[in-house]
Order: C-alpha cells, then sequence, then structure tokens
C-alpha cells in the first residue's frame, strides 16, 4: 500500500462543505478558529483573494483554481485587497450548505469554504507534518494528472452547489474528504512545499524509507537498513530527514507506531502486551514508557478515556464556524 493511502487508513479524515461565498468588491472574510481537529481550507472558483498571514508574515495571494488548506486552523483574514470599507453581506440557507453574498455585479469572488476533521489525537500528528499553510493549483480540465483530477472533483463540488440537487450534502462532504486526499498527493508531486512530510515523500530517493515506515511500523527499523532502501548513506539520510522534516526518521516511525498502537487500543481487546508487539516493541514496559511520553496517558487510561465511536463530522458547540465580520461571515 503507498504510504498516503496508509496514511488515510491509520487516520480517518472527514471533509465538509460550509459556505459558498459569492462577493462583490470590496468584501473581507474573519473566520476560525474551528474545533481543534479542524483544517480549514478554501478553494477559489472564481475571481481572487488576499490571505493576510496569521503569523504577521507577507500576504498570499490566491487566484482561480487555488486551493487552501491551513492545518495550524487558525483565526484568519481574507479580503480583496483594495482596503475599501466592505459591503454587507449576509448569510442564507441551502437546502444542503450556506450561500454568504453581498449585492453587487462586478469582479465576484466565488470561494468555497469548509473544514477537514481528523479524529483526535491524530490531528494533533498531522499538523505536525503539514506546513502552516499549503496551497496547490488545481488548474484546468485540460492539464494532466493529479492537477486535472483535482479540477474535475473542484468542478462537481461547483455543479453541486449550483444545483443544490437530492443527496447533495453527502455528495458534497465525500468530495470535500477526496479534495484532502488530491491535494495531498499534488502537494507531494510539485514543489507546493519545501519542509515537511510532503516534501519528505516528494523525494525520489527518500520515498522509500517513509513507505517502509508507513506499511512496516512493526519492523525493528534501523539507521542502516533504510539508507539501504534509500541507497544513501547514513549521514546523508539523517541530514536529509532533519532538513525536509525537521525530525529524525526515528521520530517519525516512533509518531507512526503510537498512532496505530492508539487506534488498537480504542477499538480492540488486545492486551496491552499485544498491542506493543503489534506495533513494533519487544518490551511491554518499553512501549507503556514511549505510549505516556507520545500521549501524556498511560495505555489503559487512553483506552478508558476514548469511547468506540466514529468521528463526527458536527462542529463542536464551541466552533467559531460564522466569523466575527459584520460585513462578510464565513
Amino acid at each position: 500500500m503507498d504510504w498516503l493511502s496508509r496514511l488515510f487508513e491509520m487516520m480517518p479524515v472527514r471533509g465538509r462543505l460550509d459556505i459558498r461565498c459569492s462577493y462583490s468588491v470590496p468584501w473581507r472574510i474573519e473566520q476560525g478558529p474551528g474545533a481543534t481537529n479542524e483544517i480549514p481550507y478554501h478553494a477559489v472558483l472564481a475571481g481572487s483573494a488576499i490571505l493576510d498571514d496569521p503569523a504577521g508574515g507577507r500576504p498570499l495571494l490566491l487566484k482561480t483554481g487555488d486551493i487552501l488548506l491551513l492545518p495550524g486552523n487558525p483565526r484568519h483574514v481574507m479580503h480583496d485587497g483594495s482596503g475599501a470599507t466592505p459591503l454587507p453581506a449576509r448569510n442564507r440557507a441551502a437546502q444542503n450548505f450556506t450561500i454568504s453574498e453581498n449585492l453587487g455585479s462586478d469582479d465576484r469572488l466565488d470561494l468555497l469554504c469548509g473544514h477537514f476533521a481528523i479524529a483526535p489525537p491524530h490531528d494533533r500528528l498531522l499538523r505536525n507534518y503539514l506546513p502552516p499553510r499549503l496551497v496547490v493549483h488545481a488548474g484546468t480540465r485540460t492539464a494532466k494528472g493529479t492537477a486535472a483530477q483535482l479540477a474535475g472533483l473542484v468542478s462537481l463540488m461547483r455543479s453541486e452547489t449550483a444545483d443544490d440537487q437530492l443527496g447533495g450534502h453527502a455528495m458534497l462532504n465525500a468530495l470535500s474528504t477526496a479534495m484532502f486526499a488530491l491535494v495531498l498527493r499534488l502537494a507531494s508531486e510539485t514543489d507546493a512545499t519545501s519542509q515537511g512530510l510532503l516534501a519528505l515523500v516528494g523525494d525520489p530517493r527518500l520515498a522509500p524509507a517513509v513507505a517502509a515506515m508507513f506499511n512496516a511500523p512493526e519492523r525493528t527499523w534501523s539507521l542502516p537498513d533504510l539508507a539501504r532502501l534509500c541507497n544513501m548513506s547514513r549521514a546523508t539520510l539523517a541530514r536529509q530527514f532533519q532538513e525536509k522534516l525537521g525530525r529524525s526518521a526515528s521520530d517519525l516511525l516512533t509518531d507512526i507506531r503510537m498512532t496505530l498502537a492508539a487506534n488498537e487500543l480504542r477499538k480492540s481487546s488486545l492486551s496491552t502486551g499485544a498491542v506493543a508487539e503489534m506495533v513494533g516493541y519487544q518490551s511491554e514496559a518499553a512501549f507503556q514508557r514511549a505510549f505516556k511520553s507520545h500521549m501524556g496517558v498511560t495505555p489503559a487510561q487512553w483506552r478508558k478515556a476514548q469511547p468506540e465511536s466514529d468521528l463526527s463530522l458536527e462542529p463542536a458547540a464551541s466552533a467559531d464556524r460564522s466569523g466575527s465580520s459584520p460585513t462578510a461571515d464565513a
């Protein structure tokens, strides 16, 4: 199994479209943060938008076809860049989503806003390996490969929101989930990010090591073993992991193992010792120490605290999904 499929198997992700925005210039959106296990997304169907950097850096220009993910789940501001006072906007409920719009006819922005919900505690792990903001360009229907697939998917979402047909809610959420996988695939194929897991697997020399750890985390992978898979020296492999991931290969392997262990402890009746062996620990005591260090609780405490239930798509009661802007709530 490829690493991305394995990642989604380990970390269930569900997408949801929240709002379709249709704004005439000038406009402004303030949004987030959402629930703690969410990653917001924005897909620009038409027009352009400026994203202010939550960290105070240079603003980011988003164009038609761009898809933005914010793994850090920050409160963020998007606007048309004019600096003018935004036109008042209103929300109205469609059958399967919400439409936010203002009056006007020129230079309209068409934007899909949603989020990806990730089962805790995997949301924290995923954020550690993704950049604070990730942008890919879906291209056009004449593009090839993943870009063309993503363009086709976004086009289908646009049609679903335009027609608002029977089953549209389920369709839009399923398409949103698929969008997450395609965005990560496209980002790993392009230079969308220079650091993190996507940069690591985007390097064909390093991809074999990543795939090996995802597919067989129970094996006792040593640095020389992984280096041989990549046809490079131990020192080069270690340096490449540190430069691209900001972590060692051992750190990634531990994260993968703890993710699998948390899943097993939640859903199965296997003993702690059996789970430890399943994820590559010969000693139950060593596993107990590693799990508590990683999760902050013992395996027994984790198992007791986690009900066997699917990840709900419904937002937490405290999630701010409407934003605070009186001019364009999205």
